[in-house]
């Protein structure tokens, strides 16, 4: 149930982010088909994106245009990437994901992006709260020495309504935001997503919108890089 007219009422910091983890993503597989604009200045291109999770094991992506354009297949440890269209590849970390977004991110940061759940474990340090436009502002008490860390947090089912990281002295902020959310299968689950990153040189704008989602469904991931492609570096 989602409570459009829910009143973000006077809590502690420690309330607002134990209902923001109890509010976590606990099906097994996920299997949505998404609607992606990407666009860094220099590319512009409107995909229509399959993604299937198993949670906390792998992240799989095919992205099409009329044909398969890329495929990729991340787990906590590595990235793997091709495209036909291009023919070429990467495996290797996250560097390729880091180089997209701007910022540092690991496997459950990238799920957690997806999930509308925060990119840092809000209870890992004592945070602080403030109430703007009816929404929670968590952050932690004391930021991180490179990072400033804003979650927006929604007090109709303490969701993300966005979350931002900021470092000022390198020119680099993230903006996730989640527009709306869909009730799924008794599952609060965001339907649109919009992520903006800016560095120094560029300002990258990635929208995804969730056209059909399932959970705990038998997924299949095919993934085989073809002989011939040439290898990319980051």
């Amino acid at each position: 149930m989602i409570d459009a007219n829910a009143v973000a009422k006077e809590i502690s910091a420690k309330k607002v982010a134990k209902k923001h983890i109890a509010a976590n993503f606990d099906n097994k597989t996920i299997d949505a088909k998404l609607k992606v604009n990407f666009n860094n200045g220099k590319t512009k291109q409107s995909l229509t994106v399959n993604m299937k999770i198993i949670k906390d094991e792998v992240i799989w992506l095919k992205g099409s245009k009329f044909i398969t354009v890329f495929k990729a297949k991340i787990t906590p440890t590595s990235v793997s990437y091709y495209s036909p269209v291009f023919k070429n590849y990467f495996e290797g970390d996250f560097s390729m994901i880091e180089d997209l977004l701007g910022v540092e991110i690991n496997f459950e940061q990238l799920q957690n992006l997806f999930l509308g759940q925060s990119l840092l474990n809000v209870k890992e340090n004592k945070q602080e709260v403030k109430i703007e436009n009816n929404r929670y502002i968590l952050f932690p008490e004391k930021q991180a020495e490179l990072f400033d860390i804003f979650f927006t947090i929604n007090p109709s089912h303490f969701k993300l309504d966005k979350q931002s990281i900021v470092n000022v002295s390198k020119g680099l902020r993230l903006d996730v935001t989640y527009p709306s959310y869909n009730l799924i299968e008794k599952v609060v689950f965001p339907s649109e997503i919009n992520i903006k990153a800016k560095n120094e040189k560029s300002i990258t704008d990635i929208n995804l919108s969730y056209k059909s989602v399932f959970f705990d469904t038998d997924v299949k991931m095919s993934f085989n890089v073809p002989n011939g492609y040439k290898r990319l570096e980051f």
